[in-house]
């Protein structure tokens, strides 16, 4: 089971990511009612090669399997992207899209 969905698409000289994480995104007031430990995504990068083209922190106030677009130009048609996240838990996902 993929862990993300992710689109990446060249217009012009941009290229347009769409992406989705699927997580819980357990915020700490859910994880105490719960009586669990919470957990969300903390960190995501996206690179095309060596070159990071999007780089963010999020925070506990996303939504349950976030969505999030982005643009970025300096690369082409076929390349991979890889978007990688980090939960707070410490665990990583890295996934890969051809772009179109």
């Amino acid at each position: 089971m993929a862990n993300m969905k992710i689109k990446a698409k060249l217009k012009g000289d941009v290229i347009g990511v769409k992406a989705m994480a699927k997580h819980a995104m357990l915020t700490y007031d859910q994880a105490k009612k719960k009586g669990k430990e919470a957990n969300f995504i903390t960190h995501i990068t996206a690179k095309v090669g060596d070159k990071v083209v999007y780089d963010v922190s999020t925070s506990q106030f996303w939504s349950k399997n976030p969505q999030w677009k982005f643009k970025f130009k300096g690369a082409a048609k076929g390349d991979k992207i890889d978007i990688t996240w980090t939960d707070l838990s410490g665990k990583t996902v890295t996934e890969s899209k051809k772009i179109k």
